[in-house]
């Protein structure tokens, strides 16, 4: 079966270019041929840009360190994710690219048989500029072709639609074959709000045995690190780099990391520090830790993966729900702190029992194959 993946737009995040890797890969093993709509960013508004520019020019008269244009033009957009794009390039079947979310209406050339919704943030407004394509909005409602939602995620446990928004995709939802959700708090989200019976399963990244991410880094010859603390943390604080320190100095462990400089915070004349490493150097900052400290959820997916002892620190802006629920799974919620004080290095200090973790992940994988399964049958 041909199968479109419905996903948020590629940028250079991680876990959402190998969470739509390993969407690719587990359909193939399932037999299907699948492949991504590729979408633009949601790009800024001219308003915006202009309301920034001002507002940043002011506060470098007021003596602040700030770079006045906050967002990097196409051509240095292209140097940052130069990495990120390449592996999409290698790895990833993707259609034409899509200039604007109008472009959904022109995928009839490929002949889909069905389109999978997921995973990651899919269904929550603020990533989705036109919502309805992501339930399939796109589609004529008489269309047969199969609808699936697989580890939608909504990001939070509240509901954020509009009354306009909820009516609207309660519709669509009802039309589709198979529903399921990355987190517990979705199945109640998708039964209160918008009508429909939902599954919770595993984010596509765990559907892959580690094997099949070292396969990656091993083709591509990425060289070891030499420290033995990866931290990734997208959000970093003074708080979060001592706590990393503190980790360090605790386990005797030199700390690494795979990131990137901020654009918004360096600008232009530090564009170079802004490049994405590739993402198998990002995979093997997992496969060479002895210790992880991150506050991505992906950060903690992989963890998980290369059994790695870890600390997940919560961020509530980018949503907690994600962690608790993935967390909860594995029975690993105390890995997961929200303040970082002297309890924080106590949980660093507990081991995990990776023997009962494999066993619920081997279980749990096998009931996502199943859904994707039973819900492709034709």
């Amino acid at each position: 079966m041909k199968i479109g993946i419905v996903t948020l737009p590629f940028n250079w995040n991680y876990g959402g270019i190998l969470q739509t890797y390993a969407m690719q890969q587990a359909l193939k093993e399932l037999g299907h041929e699948a492949v991504t709509i590729n979408r633009n960013t949601v790009l800024t508004s001219l308003k915006l840009k202009v309301l920034l520019v001002v507002r940043r020019s002011i506060l470098r008269i007021l003596g602040k360190k700030v770079i006045v244009r906050p967002w990097p033009t196409k051509a240095e957009e292209k140097i940052i994710r130069q990495h990120t794009d390449k592996f999409i390039s290698d790895y990833i079947a993707t259609t034409h690219l899509l200039k604007s979310e109008a472009g959904f209406a022109n995928l009839e050339k490929y002949n889909f048989e069905a389109f999978i919704v997921g995973s990651d943030q899919v269904w929550r407004p603020k990533y989705s500029p036109v919502l309805e394509n992501h339930f399939l909005g796109f589609l004529n409602n008489n269309s047969t072709v199969k609808r699936i939602a697989y580890a939608a995620s909504f990001g939070v446990d509240n509901w954020e639609y509009s009354d306009e928004q909820t009516a609207a995709c309660r519709e669509l939802s009802s039309l589709f074959n198979a529903v399921s959700v990355r987190e517990d708090s979705g199945i109640d989200l998708c039964e209160k709000y918008l009508n429909v019976q939902a599954e919770q399963v595993l984010d596509p990244t765990l559907l892959l045995p580690k094997e099949k991410y070292v396969q990656l880094i091993e083709k591509e010859g990425i060289k070891p690190f030499n420290g033995k603390l990866f931290n990734y943390v997208l959000d970093i604080t003074p708080y979060k780099n001592e706590f990393i320190s503190k980790v360090s100095e605790q386990f005797g462990m030199t700390a690494f990391s795979s990131t990137a400089g901020s654009f918004r915070d360096l600008g232009k004349k530090h564009l170079n520090e802004c490049i994405f490493p590739p993402v198998t150097q990002w995979i093997r900052g997992f496969m060479d830790a002895d210790f992880v400290i991150t506050d991505s959820f992906h950060g903690t997916v992989f963890s998980i993966i290369f059994n790695k002892p870890f600390i997940s620190i919560g961020n509530a802006t980018r949503g907690i729900t994600r962690f608790t629920s993935l967390l909860k799974t594995f029975g690993l919620e105390e890995r997961l702190i929200l303040e970082i004080n002297e309890h924080a290095l106590d949980i660093a200090n507990t081991p995990i029992d990776y023997v009962v973790v494999n066993q619920i992940l081997e279980k749990e994988r096998d009931k996502s194959i199943k859904f994707l399964t039973k819900a492709l049958l034709v």
